[in-house]
């Protein structure tokens, strides 16, 4: 028999809408209202203001180690911002601006990378994970949240976030194949920032891009500039209608860079050039929005003077209650909690050992 070329027929759209210089495709503008723009851009200003005081407590050993979003503040907002409250929110390890967004405190994030369990708490009723350390396991569990929606027809979605390094686990593979197979309503937005830790791109994976993956599993795949706000909350919002229609998974991929350190235990300066870093950093997200905004009428330099010291005020009150809190959460027994739905006995054990020690 001779051999027979299929033809799929798969393409990989590239989105951008916002350029480095504030202008539009105007085609491509997503309907939202300058108070929704100026929420977002707020989102934004505050989720880098918080990381950079964030980074300086860590330095001065006030707080523990913890993941910087610096310069991935576009892909996590454009998109959460295109969602509803009800829709599930899975996060890994640096999503602080997609956490503000859904309203978590600044106090529980500083509690959290202080080393306290209570500021992982999630407040009743909302729909948010805790933050998954471990690469890609999240992934599973944000397609299985997509499984209960869609079971439950409740016309909710998850979107889970993840690194380009993830992309290279058993995970992310086994979440796709499923949600693909099952045709769940759960977004995957990839935060492709050029480098896992220390490894690039490059060396990691031979495609081309990170949004032809989802071609292999029969669902869209689609790449964002994920330095462009307007880009992602379009993207998503699509793919979010997509899956309330019953249309299934999207897989989003946001090209974007991390401007600052992996976690503040790594050294990028070992691996990547500065003449990489400065170049990413003419593309900021946020300097690409603001004159977006300037040019719409929507905001203006004395109005970003405001917003800077009223964040400022913001984080320095969070700090200070946040200190406050951690005065009072002095009983370490709480770690033995909320792991298990009924202890097993060994855990029980431990806890009673532990408990005698600290009153001698």
């Amino acid at each position: 028999m001779p051999r027979e070329t299929l033809d799929l027929g798969y393409q990989v759209e590239c989105l951008t809408v916002l350029d480095d210089s504030g202008g539009v495709d105007d085609d491509l503008v997503p309907d939202v209202d300058d108070d929704r723009l100026l929420a977002m851009h707020r989102a934004m200003l505050l989720s880098r203001r918080f990381d950079e005081r964030m980074l300086t407590l860590q330095r001065q050993g006030r707080i523990g180690t913890f993941a910087p979003v610096k310069g991935q503040e576009a892909s996590q907002i454009g998109a959460m911002a295109a969602l509803t409250s009800e829709d599930w929110f899975v996060p890994s390890f640096r999503e602080t601006a997609a956490a503000v967004w859904r309203g978590t405190p600044l106090t529980a994030l500083l509690l959290y990378n202080a080393g306290y369990n209570e500021g992982g708490a999630i407040a009743e009723g909302q729909h948010d994970l805790p933050i998954a350390i471990p690469v890609g396991t999240q992934i599973p569990h944000a397609t299985g949240l997509g499984y209960a929606a869609k079971y439950r027809d409740t016309g909710e979605v998850a979107i889970v976030f993840f690194g380009d390094g993830a992309t290279s686990e058993g995970d992310f593979h086994e979440g796709l194949n499923f949600a693909a197979v099952y045709t769940t309503p759960t977004l995957f937005l990839c935060q492709n920032n050029q480098w896992a830790i220390s490894v690039p791109r490059d060396k990691q994976t031979r495609s081309r891009t990170l949004a032809q993956k989802a071609l292999a599993y029969g669902m869209p795949g689609i790449q964002v500039d994920g330095n462009d706000l307007l880009a992602v909350y379009r993207a998503v919002s699509e793919a979010a209608e997509r899956a309330r229609n019953g249309e299934g998974p999207t897989l989003v991929e946001c090209v974007t860079y991390r401007l600052s350190v992996h976690t503040t235990a790594d050294d990028p300066s070992r691996y990547r050039s500065q003449e990489e870093v400065e170049e990413w950093e003419r593309r900021d997200p946020i300097a690409r929005f603001q004159r977006y905004l300037g040019q719409r009428g929507t905001l203006d330099e004395d109005a970003i003077g405001r917003l800077e010291e009223e964040i400022g005020q913001q984080i320095d009150q969070a700090w200070e209650e946040t200190q406050e809190q951690m005065q009072k959460l002095d009983d370490p027994l709480p770690m033995f909690e909320h792991v298990y739905a009924e202890a097993p006995a060994y855990l029980e054990e431990q806890r009673q050992v532990y408990e005698r020690w600290l009153k001698d």
